[in-house]
């Protein structure tokens, strides 16, 4: 007999709730995938309810969407699934990293990430790979590959494109609206695609990009380096204002985060001004929850700081990102009838 919150539990008033084992059938799709997935535990299990919430999320109007992007997701080849989201009206606020928006405008003006090997010595280490790269000016995100030259090409479009048109104090909003309009007016044309970016997108469809980490970046440093030559510069905090408002006035709220870090908790603290915390909210992530830091930290913590609400629906999926957002999203749309 157990004693668990001052109540006595005997075995037998356990529910009795079997694990089921995933059938996988001839050209399934993706959503009868994840309901398989329903049937079995660990991440597989979380994975298919994060599925049932987002889809739940997206599906109300009455829902304002907020997206987080951490981490490599435009070199590990996210990039189009986000871009669909943006497209198709379910974002309505995208807070995202500096990197996120350097990946995504090289891809804007025809740079492109590359498949890289590993490359060992004859004692079977891999660091000569890394110090050949360093003599080939090629940059290395595990196993994405990047020739630096891309940094050029990126440098000459926001003293061209970007910064001479905000030659005064802006906020980081407005830096990545105009990035987004320069970036649509550039996207592929030197190669012809007709593909949009993420920060293209959002500014086509009128959403704000937040980036409170923007001088953790190529685009930071860059922007640093302008400021030094002119009037440009940028507020840190007016943002602020916005995204509270839109959280505040929201009727209901949801979020949906990929990796961790500043993003994460940038739309997670908005709740905190706030009548009503987030309803909805899916987390992917690697990281831990044991090690105590803010990317592996569970939503339900979340909830204990008042970001969520104590009856919102929310889950946490601990895998590679990579691998789980592209089902995620593409079992939600399904679950909508979006595809």
């Amino acid at each position: 007999m157990t004693v668990e919150g001052g109540r006595n539990l005997k075995r037998d008033e356990f529910r009795h709730d079997p694990i089921g084992h995933i059938e996988i059938k001839n050209k399934m799709t993706v959503g009868e995938l994840m309901s398989e997935y329903s049937n079995a535990g660990f991440a597989a299990g979380m994975l298919s309810k994060a599925v049932d919430i987002y889809a739940e999320m997206i599906g109300q109007e009455e829902v304002i969407n907020f997206l987080s992007i951490a981490g490599a997701m435009v070199p590990a080849g996210m990039r189009k699934i986000i871009v669909g989201l943006i497209e198709d009206g379910y974002v309505d606020v995208l807070v995202t990293t500096g990197a996120t928006l350097t990946h995504d405008t090289i891809e804007s003006i025809d740079g492109r990430h590359h498949h890289g090997r590993v490359i060992r010595d004859e004692n079977g280490s891999t660091r000569m790979q890394d110090e050949l790269l360093r003599d080939e000016e090629v940059d290395r995100i595990y196993d994405v590959y990047l020739p630096q030259e891309t940094f050029s090409s990126l440098e000459r479009h926001l003293r061209t494109n970007v910064f001479p048109k905000l030659d005064r104090q802006v906020s980081i909003r407005e830096l990545t609206t105009e990035l987004g309009r320069a970036n649509l007016e550039n996207d592929g044309k030197k190669s012809g695609s007709k593909e949009k970016g993420i920060a293209a997108m959002a500014y086509e469809c009128g959403v704000p990009i937040y980036c409170p980490g923007i001088q953790d970046s190529m685009i930071g440093l860059q922007a640093w380096m302008y400021s030094q030559i002119s009037s440009f510069s940028l507020n840190a905090i007016s943002d602020m204002t916005e995204i509270n408002d839109i959280a505040h006035n929201a009727e209901k709220r949801g979020a949906m985060i990929v990796g961790g870090g500043v993003p994460k908790n940038y739309i997670l603290q908005a709740m905190l001004l706030t009548p009503r915390a987030y309803d909805y909210a899916v987390q992917l992530t690697g990281d831990s929850e044991n090690l105590g830091g803010l990317s592996g930290a569970s939503l339900d913590e979340a909830r204990s700081w008042g970001k969520l609400e104590k009856d919102s629906k929310n889950v946490t999926v601990y895998a590679d990102a990579t691998i789980t957002f592209p089902l995620l999203v593409a079992a939600a749309r399904e679950k909508i009838g979006a595809i």
